[in-house]
Formats: C-alpha cells, sequence, structure tokens
C-alpha cells in the first residue's frame, strides 16, 4: 500500500513541476512574441537564450525524474490521471508570477476538478497489471499512435488559432501519454535486470524519441493560441489516454460495469474544471499588456 501513496507523492510532485515549467515557458513565449512572418519556427533560438525559459526546460526535466519514479511504483491509469493536478499547481503559480488573483469562478473550477479526480481515481482505481509490455503489443500501438500523431498535426495547421490550440493540445497529450508508457516499460527493464538491460531496451529510445517530439509539439502548442485552447485537451487528453493503454497495454484491470455512470459524471467535472480554469488570467498568462497570439502564424 505504501507503494500507491509513493506513487501519488511522486505524480504531484511531477504535476507540479510541469506546472511550474508551463508557466515559466508560457511567460517566456508571450515576452518573445511572434517570429518573421512565414518562419513558424523561428522563436526557438530566440527562447533558447532566455533564462526563464531554460528554466522551465530544466523544471521538465525534474518532473520527468519525478514522474518515471511515480510510474515504476504505481499504475499508468492512477499516476497520469493524478496529473491533471497540473492545472490546479499552475492556478496557485500563475496567480504569483502574472499577479492575477483568482477569482470565485476559478476556486469553484478548483474545487470540481479536485473533486471529479478524486471521485474518478476512488471509482475506476485499477488493480493488478504487468509491470513491462509484450514487444508484440508495441508493434500494434506504435503505428497507430503515430498515424494519429501525424493526422492531428496536418489537420492543426489547416485550422484557425483557437482550434489550432486544441488540435495540437491533443496531439501533444497523445505524445505524453505514450511517453509515460515507454517510461513505465523502460523502468521495468531497470528492476528487472539492471542498468544494462535498460540502457539496450528500445524503449528507453522511445522515451527519448516521444519525449522530444513531444516537448516541441508543446511549443508549437503554446504559440497557436491562448492556455485556454490547448491547456484541456493537454490535460484531459494525457489522462484519459493513459488509462486506456494502461489496460491496454499493461493489462490493469478497471472497475466499470454501472460505475460508468458516476465515472463519466467525475470525468465531466474535471473537464468543466479545466476549461474554467484554463480561462483564469492566472493561468493563462494574461497580464493585462495586450500579449494576445493573434497573428502568431
Amino acid at each position: 500500500m505504501w507503494w500507491t501513496a509513493l506513487s501519488l507523492v511522486l505524480a504531484l510532485l511531477a504535476a507540479l513541476g510541469n506546472a511550474a515549467a508551463s508557466v515559466l515557458q508560457r511567460r517566456a513565449a508571450a515576452v518573445e512574441g511572434p517570429g518573421p512572418s512565414g518562419r513558424r519556427l523561428s522563436w526557438l533560438p530566440h527562447l533558447l537564450r532566455r533564462p526563464v525559459w531554460l528554466w522551465g526546460a530544466v523544471t521538465l526535466v525534474a518532473s520527468g525524474v519525478c514522474q518515471a519514479g511515480a510510474l515504476a511504483t504505481g499504475p499508468l491509469a492512477v499516476v497520469q490521471p493524478v496529473m491533471t493536478t497540473e492545472l490546479l499547481f499552475t492556478l496557485m503559480l500563475g496567480s504569483l508570477l502574472f499577479r492575477q488573483r483568482p477569482g470565485r469562478r476559478a476556486w469553484g473550477a478548483f474545487v470540481a476538478m479536485v473533486v471529479g479526480l478524486a471521485a474518478l481515481l476512488a471509482l475506476v482505481w485499477p488493480s493488478g497489471g504487468k509491470a513491462s509490455v509484450p514487444d508484440g503489443r508495441w508493434l500494434v500501438a506504435a503505428p497507430l499512435v503515430a498515424a494519429l500523431v501525424a493526422a492531428l498535426v496536418v489537420v492543426a495547421f489547416r485550422l484557425p488559432s483557437a482550434p489550432r490550440a486544441t488540435v495540437l493540445g491533443s496531439a501533444t497529450a497523445v505524445l505524453f501519454g505514450v511517453t509515460a508508457a515507454l517510461m513505465k516499460d523502460a523502468i521495468s527493464r531497470l528492476a528487472d535486470d539492471g542498468l544494462v538491460r535498460l540502457l539496450t531496451a528500445w524503449q528507453t529510445y522511445g522515451v527519448v524519441v516521444a519525449g522530444v517530439a513531444g516537448f516541441l509539439l508543446l511549443q508549437l502548442t503554446l504559440h497557436a493560441g491562448t492556455l485556454v485552447a490547448s491547456q484541456p485537451a493537454l490535460t484531459l487528453g494525457d489522462a484519459f489516454l493513459s488509462v486506456v493503454l494502461g489496460a491496454t497495454l499493461f493489462d490493469e484491470r478497471l472497475t466499470l460495469g454501472w460505475l460508468v455512470v458516476p465515472e463519466l459524471v467525475a470525468l465531466a467535472l474535471i473537464s468543466l474544471g479545466s476549461v474554467q480554469l484554463a480561462r483564469s488570467p492566472a493561468v493563462a498568462g494574461d497580464t493585462g499588456g495586450g500579449e494576445s497570439r493573434k497573428g502568431m502564424w
């Protein structure tokens, strides 16, 4: 039981790190502004020279370490939903950095997310599950995931700012969920056969590829539109996909049946809370200084 408690603590720390990275990088992206017309990645070299953005990147790495520890000690279908608390931490950290006091709606959304997440975990709580995934399952899952991400990115670039951010956020969430699954699978090699097995497992390098791709897509997402459009897709997409991957890849057994109805209600609470929190200036990083993302692309 204490392994599960440790997993939850590490997942919360990872969510805190993700929130800090999101706020810092959002701040850097807002200050940087759009690059020259027709050059979608022209802003990236400038961001690399900004200390705020670099601190955000370092924090993201630390978050990854905590997430790896959480995945090593707990089910994927528990760890990733717990990390939806990232948005709650974003509210608190954004309030400090952007000097925006959350209003009643923001705190109401905060409560809705907390209640919804607690109810969802209590109702769905997975049992059993394997530490590693047979390679045959990855042979099926990997092409499907790659095709889904590619399709979402292609569609996103044909859309205006707000829906583009939502679709790119969904693609980023898919990569984050797959990265977590690969990370959990790779860590099982370390526990079973030691460091050499970890370094020679293809899953380890899959984590690097998927993680870097997700990181770059996250930067595109942050520049495509406001957090109101992108953050709910990022938060909920990662959590939902991870529950699915936990069940299909790791054989984690979920409690469904008649409980599906209250589980959907809990998910709706999380969704509504996520949307309302993303509208909060403390989360969106709106300092009132005209940091519009219009014309970014």
